[in-house]
């Protein structure tokens, strides 16, 4: 378990579901350098596409870095030290680490970096992040590239949701009463973004896991 003392993140732009939300928290230029490194990250730890445990392909590819990744096969929903290939995920690079340290409010490290890639006909449908052992730790959520529309719900399924469209360089903290809100994506924007060449949105997820 890695501490530090925790820095008191800035004023949200808005909150929701008591989310909160970070409005082009990145700059152009930020971006820009985020996706050359995570260039280099996946080079590492190559995106693969996972399925759900009754063997439906998901419309995402994703990958990770730090002591942990996130896995979705035909066994279950886990965390794992190593991607799928047999080899230990990279770690999570200092540039990411500080936009924990800045705006998570906690004083641990994330111990994942769940890196999502959204083509034109992702989707990622509405769920809870409780693979994680201690839900008073937030998930940190970083959108580079095209724009997302982005549904919250309730901590139990049904009822009312919102909706907010995330847009490159937008930073989302779903801690405290929204830690374990139900929560996904409905659509992506095509051509909303020319931060990646070949569009798309990526999606980094910061998460303290054990």
């Amino acid at each position: 378990m890695t501490e530090t003392p925790p820095l008191t993140p800035p004023p949200p732009t808005t909150t929701l579901r008591g989310a909160r939300f970070y409005e082009g928290y990145l700059d152009p230029a930020a971006q820009q350098a985020l996706v050359v490194t995570l260039r280099g990250l996946v080079a590492a730890a190559p995106l693969f596409s996972p399925v759900t445990p009754s063997g439906k392909p998901m419309s995402v590819r994703m990958t990770s870095a730090g002591r942990f990744g996130w896995i979705a096969d035909r066994t279950g929903y886990r965390y794992g030290p190593t991607h799928p290939n047999g080899q230990p995920w990279p770690a999570i690079p200092e540039s990411i680490l500080n936009i924990w340290r800045a705006l998570s409010g906690s004083p641990r490290e994330p111990g994942c970096c769940l890196i999502n890639f959204y083509g034109a006909e992702a989707r990622m449908g509405l769920h809870q992040d409780r693979d994680e052992a201690d839900f008073t730790q937030p998930v940190v959520s970083v959108s580079l590239g095209d724009d997302a529309l982005f549904r919250i719900g309730n901590a139990t399924r049904g009822g009312s949701t919102q909706s907010l469209w995330l847009r490159s360089g937008d930073v989302l903290v779903m801690g405290e009463t929204a830690r374990l809100c139900y929560h996904g994506v409905d659509r992506i924007a095509p051509g909303t973004s020319t931060l990646l060449a070949q569009g798309g949105r990526i999606n980094l997820t910061l998460r303290v896991v054990d």
